[in-house]
């Protein structure tokens, strides 16, 4: 389904760390989890990324590289962002990430961040100076080498010398991989990590060491090694119930199934039921699930036993917030800030973000004013105006927008993107249209407004323009899934070029095969040519991977076409309670049952 529908832009912002996995909490009972495992991007920068391609696993990416940031590990929140980039294929996140590999020194992370950020924003001239930089004989290489004898021979002395004292050996293999960190051949780093621990077969660090490694070198999409799996049962072998082994195996697993992962954490706490690690690596995996409640159940756990662990109760709010529970969110978040929690408005920002939620524009304007300058102080002034606007205040609304101090082209973009949305909101499209197109002569082929002034031309009936400027979009971004999904889509249910839509949809699929929107426009595609099992089928998983009232409309009326019509009723129901307005259920219940 057109990502437009669901206002997108307006939830950006929340939806990226909602899907709490890692907080800091969690991350120090876990004692140092292993380095490139997760990451992401704190909250404000993720506008970058739509909120309908931010899965689970994407949003526990995001949350881990937040906190990362607000702890100080520059290393961990340039490999979380990587990631994220890496799966949205958003070149914004790419960009971030990039930035922050340079200024952590990670030379070699930050040259696969700027390919990447090139590869999807090929006129991205930043991107292009820093390959060329660290393309340099020794230009800004700083210490990164490729394992060799050399390094091998130095760190074998070191590991020598350090046998001495058993507890010095067992921290200097723990702190082995975070010293290779940088070398760009994983699979020679293993190698090398392996001849390192051989000589050293009843040290379980030594285990762990080589497990790490494994697990690293497999982080290209081949899932850990059989050497992984071998390396850490030995190091547990050696050492029963090491938290951080467990923590490692859990990981290990959860590369090759959340279920695995999930039974073998059960166990463990069969044996030890308040290990926080355990249960920290089972709330993750469990939000990977999608199994919130149980998820929000064990943070908890870990709150009652950790009262002034505030971590805790910001993860269950974050959590609430993605199940839609505005009240228990909204309680949870007044503790925190009565609590002094968080940096740079966060909780301000959510507070704000949750009144806007549940309609309360007044409350929501007073809470986003009172978030600092900052990253989300600068989005917090932009929902300030949307705010505004909500309250009928439009042209008090758009004479703030004017007055920000737009410093960057971004911002000066995103000040256009907002004033589009405020006249949108307040019905006048062809309004929008001129604000969209006024900014796209100012800054031909931003990918933003492109999208954006197409989403408004739908609203218009303009359909050959909607065409023309997601192709544009396309033909700048063909891997942009949103863009090919919202191109088919329009396709489908606005012309009869079903199935060329349908082939656009697809292609979006293969890029984002979880996104529930796209799963709907397949459904909806296959729907229209007549494939009702089929299309059955595709809005059943979009109906599971995101309960959403427009989902629903289009489900209810492939069950209602298929003669089951108390289905489609419960269907149309079960979402009618929960957003009784949406204007698309209302119109489709409308036609079907009159």
């Amino acid at each position: 389904m057109n990502a437009d529908l669901r206002s997108s832009h307006r939830r950006a912002a929340m939806a990226a760390a909602i899907a709490l996995a890692l907080t800091p909490a969690l991350a120090a009972a876990q004692a140092k989890p292993p380095a490139g495992a997760n990451g992401g991007a704190p909250p404000a920068s993720a506008q970058a990324a739509r909120s309908d391609e931010l899965t689970p696993e994407i949003m526990y990416r995001l949350l881990v590289g937040d906190v990362a940031l607000q702890r100080g590990d520059p290393s961990l929140a340039a490999r979380a962002y990587f990631e994220a980039a890496r799966d949205t294929r958003d070149a914004r996140l790419a960009r971030r990430a990039t930035e922050i590999s340079l200024a952590a020194r990670q030379r070699t992370l930050a040259m696969e961040s700027a390919r990447l950020w090139l590869e999807l924003d090929p006129a991205a001239e930043r991107a292009k100076q820093v390959i060329a930089g660290l393309s340099g004989t020794g230009a800004g290489s700083g210490d990164a080498r490729t394992p060799g004898s050399d390094l091998q021979a130095e760190l074998e002395r070191a590991l020598s010398e350090a046998a001495a004292s058993p507890g010095r050996l067992a921290e200097a293999f723990l702190q082995l991989n975070r010293l290779l960190a940088n070398e760009p051949d994983k699979g020679a780093t293993l190698q090398l990590v392996r001849a390192l621990a051989k000589p050293y077969p009843n040290v379980p660090e030594a285990q762990f060491a080589v497990a790490l490694a494994a697990l690293t070198a497999g982080l290209d999409g081949v899932g850990p090694t059989a050497i992984a799996m071998q390396a850490i049962d030995r190091a547990l072998a050696l050492k029963p119930g090491w938290e951080q082994a467990v923590a490692l195996k859990a990981e290990i697993l959860s590369k090759q199934s959340n279920e695995r992962a999930a039974e073998y954490l059960t166990e463990m706490l069969k044996a030890d039921p308040d290990s926080k690690v355990a249960l920290s690596a089972l709330a993750q995996v469990r939000i990977r699930q999608k199994q919130l409640a149980e998820a929000i159940a064990i943070l908890n756990k870990l709150w009652e036993k950790d009262p002034e662990n505030h971590e805790y109760q910001f993860g269950m709010a974050m959590l609430s917030i993605q199940m839609k529970d505005w009240a228990r969110a909204e309680k949870l978040f007044e503790e925190l800030k009565r609590a002094d929690y968080g940096e740079d408005g966060i909780v301000d920002f959510y507070l704000a973000q949750i009144a806007e939620e549940t309609g309360r524009f007044d409350l929501a304007l007073e809470r986003f004013r009172a978030v600092p300058d900052g990253e989300r102080g600068w989005l917090a002034k932009l929902r300030s105006a949307v705010m505004l606007g909500k309250l009928g205040r439009v042209d008090e609304a758009r004479r703030y927008l004017a007055d920000l101090p737009a410093v960057t082209i971004e911002q000066r973009t995103q000040i256009q993107q907002v004033d589009a949305q405020i006249l949108r909101d307040a019905g006048d499209n062809a309004k929008a249209y001129s604000v969209l197109a006024a900014a796209l002569d100012r800054f031909p082929d931003d990918p933003d407004l492109l999208y954006d002034l197409a989403m408004v031309a739908e609203k218009l009936d303009r359909i050959e323009v909607v065409e023309a400027k997601l192709s544009r979009l396309i033909e700048l971004k063909p891997t942009n899934a949103h863009a090919l999904n919202a191109l088919g889509y329009t396709l489908v249910d606005r012309t009869t070029r079903v199935a060329e839509g349908l082939a656009l949809v697809e292609r979006a699929l293969v890029l984002s095969p979880d996104d529930p929107f796209i799963l709907d426009s397949v459904g909806w595609a296959n729907f229209r040519m007549g494939k009702f099992d089929e299309a059955e089928k595709h809005l059943r998983r979009a109906m599971e991977q995101r309960p959403d009232p427009e989902i629903a409309a289009h489900l209810g009326e492939v069950l209602w076409a298929k003669g089951d019509r108390v289905r489609a009723q419960d269907v149309w129901q079960s979402q009618l309670k929960t957003t009784p307005d949406n204007a698309v259920l209302q119109e489709t219940v409308r036609r079907l049952t009159r």
